[in-house]
């Protein structure tokens, strides 16, 4: 099957809507708040979500029969890139990590009563959400087997306890989607089960929210304690022991996503950088005249379209079902984590003392933004030790026993 590039054009008009929205109403609002929402008022996030509806733009990648628009990976790789432009844009779709990533799990696996609870406020921006699965070592990070939360039958339900930390957006949450073990120990691939669990409940905690490099997530993260939290057995999400599996419903196609928003910015911080490269004069010359800021602009136009066209790939496989839509998340994952710090990292070389001018510029803000990147939703490293695994698997040959003495 030919692999679809093209962008439809109902598509094309929503992405160019949601540019020049991010540009009039998002970007200004980024600029009053300096791009810093971690403790982010929710005044401002219902704001400019009710400005994207009016806009038409809101939920570009929700289930139309939710409200949305409900376009396909390929479809949200190019509204969701024109949303990135801003670190704001995709708060005001509503298609920010995590509730983005929520969505599209509740929808996949969810039963009719668990969609009309949580997944419908969600996909109306009614409220938000978290996924609560990393913990404090040596708990579950970049290896989820090592996940040490438990959840023991009670009656009518399930008791959980645990640590998690790290939890994007907790702070305000209407609810979570925890990972806790419910048979084996930690280490054993298995036995994890996904629970939804309601703001307030008792014995659910957050302890802190957590200073960080970055600052641009809606209510930041933060650091939770489950003791003796209860839920009903309809707050199971998905099948008991399956929970591992189900996560990958939303890991894989968030993964991406990701990288769709983060390129919104690369092409952002590349506009900085041309636009002062045009214009600064220096050694007689414009910036954009001298060979080294030529090739540093090349490279990044380089690593902006090589990123976008190993989404738009990633997103075919993922939308068509490919076999090898996990080895081609964990590329793109990889690579464009790298290539949009790469981009970004040139534009403040070339804008010099603007380009780390926090006030001035939006430059020295994204650095600080994109860097985590590298390390959210498994770090550059884990990704390779699977890249290089899958690609070794149809080569391996039975090791010969060593022969006997």
């Amino acid at each position: 099957m030919p692999i679809q590039f093209d962008v439809d054009p109902t598509v094309a008009r929503l992405a160019a809507t949601t540019s020049a929205f991010v540009r009039e109403v998002v970007i200004p609002a980024e600029l009053a708040c300096g791009g810093s929402v971690h403790d982010g008022p929710e005044d401002l996030r219902q704001t400019l979500q009710k400005a994207a509806r009016e806009a038409g733009v809101f939920a570009p990648h929700v289930p139309t029969r939710w409200g949305g628009h409900g376009l396909d990976l390929r479809g949200q790789a190019t509204v969701f890139e024109a949303a990135g432009y801003s670190l704001l844009g995709p708060l005001a779709l509503n298609c920010a990590a995590p509730d983005e990533g929520n969505t599209h799990l509740l929808e996949q696996v969810a039963t009719d009563d668990q969609k009309q609870r949580y997944l419908r406020p969600l996909a109306a921006g009614e409220t938000r959400s978290c996924f609560a699965m990393t913990e404090p070592a040596p708990g579950a990070g970049a290896d989820p087997r090592a996940l040490r939360t438990v959840a023991t039958r009670v009656p009518g339900g399930w008791r959980i306890d645990g640590h998690k930390w790290f939890i994007s957006g907790a702070r305000g949450a209407g609810f979570a989607i925890v990972m806790a073990r419910t048979s084996g120990d930690p280490g054993d691939p298995g036995g994890a089960t996904m629970f939804l669990v309601d703001a307030g409940t008792p014995g659910m905690r957050i302890v802190r929210d957590i200073e960080t490099l970055d600052e641009g997530l809606f209510a930041g993260h933060s650091e939770i304690v489950f003791d003796g939290c209860v839920v009903g057995d309809e707050q199971v999400l998905g099948a008991v022991g399956q929970g591992f599996a189900g996560a990958q419903v939303r890991l894989g196609p968030a993964r991406l996503t990701h990288c769709m928003r983060w390129l919104g910015a690369a092409r952002r911080a590349q506009d900085v950088a041309l636009e002062r490269a045009g214009s600064r004069l220096a050694f007689g010359a414009v910036l954009g005249d001298l060979g080294m800021v030529q090739q540093m602009l090349a490279d990044s136009e380089i690593d902006i379209e090589a990123s976008r066209a190993l989404i738009l790939r990633t997103a075919w496989e993922l939308d068509t079902g490919s076999a090898s839509a996990a080895q081609l998340t964990s590329v793109s994952k990889t690579f464009v984590a790298e290539a949009v710090y790469r981009v970004v990292d040139r534009a403040v070389q070339i804008c010099g003392a603007l380009g780390i001018s926090t006030a001035d510029a939006p430059l020295a803000r994204l650095l600080r933004e994109v860097r985590p990147f590298r390390i959210y939703d498994g770090p550059s490293e884990t990704h390779r030790f699977a890249i290089a695994r899958r690609a070794v698997r149809p080569y391996r040959r039975p090791v010969p026993a060593p022969a006997e003495a």
